[in-house]
């Protein structure tokens, strides 16, 4: 390691030094009072209403009316944009300016279907409880593989309870704990030396599929051969399994949904989207107003980072920080990720914060602290982009990845030399 590497810039030693594992605990218990003391003072409202007007869990209707439609043997309306609306007006028992449309696979909606005879906000409470036992028994699990971290439980706890983007896909009702889960069964496999296990946990994200733009592609750089083999499959069966149910003109509406969604990953919410977006095609969206030069730039820095990762996972450092690369990767170059589906680098926040504590004098620790600490606050102030036209967590995310490249590097290098000795 060169010095300019080994010595990182005085004030990020500086600022680094000052989070201490109290004033973190202080700043996420700050955090999670204001998150949560805001759902408690809006969702206390009667009805289906919100204090501010909006939908309590807006983004849950579309599941509990397509689990109703296919249980009604009416799969082929879907993805009918005025049935969903339609449905949406009579849940409300009004009109309303909410606008969605159906994204996910028709398999989705399939467990939905027993719950679909109760009233919606029950079934939204149901899901709520089920997707916070995910959310935080995927954090229990792994947190009990962290050596180092496993002393800090009520850190850990409260920083689990104040991070942005469960709060985001709990009031919303979305689906990202499953996410989670899927990252989880994959880094407990590779712990356990189930590469191919590994490989059908991330396939389950097929269901996400916009998750596996990177994972494939990292794997094959990588020669990760089990790992794909396993990922392959069982997204594979997925699809397959979901085509024979549902049938070819079910899935040709699905396929068309989502590649109308590929080709144009901000239509989905409006004009908004982009600032509730963090991906390289967003931040390129952001800066740059010509599409051609936004898709360019956003597959170039894609391969590059898919590259960076791949090199990452062939290196002899730790599973931690070579799941964490991979992570980081598939975030990064999802197209279409928002806020609430960030929840997939709860991972990536307690292995390498356990990473940290188990090597205190890396020269990499200060850096990596500090952009730990800023990738847990920055999708919250998202929405500053509208004026700034930069989406500072992108930045962050990205400066993660090349500090776990560098220590991979380093390693190998320290390896490598160690190796030449004997």
């Amino acid at each position: 390691m060169t010095t300019r590497q080994a010595r990182p810039f005085s004030w990020i030693r500086s600022i680094a030094a000052n989070l201490t594992a109290r004033r973190l605990r202080t700043h996420a218990a700050l955090l999670a009072l204001c998150l949560w003391g805001t759902v408690v003072v809006d969702y206390t409202a009667p009805g289906i209403f919100d204090r501010a007007g909006n939908i309590k869990f807006q983004d849950f209707l579309q599941f509990p009316i397509s689990a109703r439609l296919i249980a009604h043997g009416h799969a082929d309306q879907l993805y009918d944009d005025h049935i969903l609306a339609r449905q949406i007006r009579t849940i409300v028992g009004r009109d309303t300016p909410v606008y969605l449309q159906y994204f996910y696979g028709p398999q989705v909606a399939v467990p939905f279907i027993p719950l679909s005879w109760l009233p919606f906000l029950i079934q939204a409470a149901v899901w709520a409880a089920v997707s916070t036992a995910l959310y935080f028994g995927s954090v229990y699990l792994i947190w009990k593989r962290c050596a180092a971290l496993r002393p800090h439980g009520r850190l850990v706890t409260i920083c689990a309870l104040a991070f942005p983007p469960l709060f985001h896909f709990w009031v919303r009702g979305q689906l990202s704990a499953l996410v989670l889960a899927c990252f989880a069964a994959a880094y407990l496999a590779l712990v356990a030396q189930r590469k191919f296990l590994a490989g059908l946990a991330l396939g389950l994200l097929a269901f996400k599929p916009q998750f596996l733009v990177a994972i494939p592609l990292l794997f094959l750089l990588a020669g990760a051969w089990k790992m794909l083999g396993g990922l392959l499959i069982s997204a594979a069966a997925q699809l397959s399994l979901t085509s024979l149910y549902f049938g070819r003109a079910v899935m040709h509406a699905y396929f068309t949904r989502l590649f109308e969604s590929a080709s144009h990953p901000a239509s989905t919410e409006l004009v908004f989207s982009p600032i509730q977006m963090h991906s390289l095609h967003t931040f390129w969206e952001l800066l740059i107003p010509w599409r051609s030069a936004v898709w360019l730039l956003y597959l170039l820095s894609s391969f590059a980072v898919i590259a960076i990762a791949a090199a990452v996972w062939k290196s002899p450092v730790s599973i931690p920080l070579r799941f964490s690369a991979l992570v980081l990767a598939a975030v990064l170059v999802n197209p279409h990720i928002y806020i609430y589906d960030l929840v997939a680098l709860v991972p990536v926040f307690l292995l390498l914060a356990d990473w940290l504590l188990a090597h205190p004098q890396h020269p990499s620790r200060p850096a990596l602290s500090l952009w730990l600490y800023l990738a847990f606050l920055l999708p919250l102030f998202g929405p500053l982009a509208y004026w700034t036209h930069l989406q500072l967590s992108v930045v962050v995310f990205a400066a993660m990845l090349w500090n776990l490249y560098r220590v991979a590097t380093a390693h190998h290098q320290v390896a490598f030399a160690e190796s030449a000795v004997v």
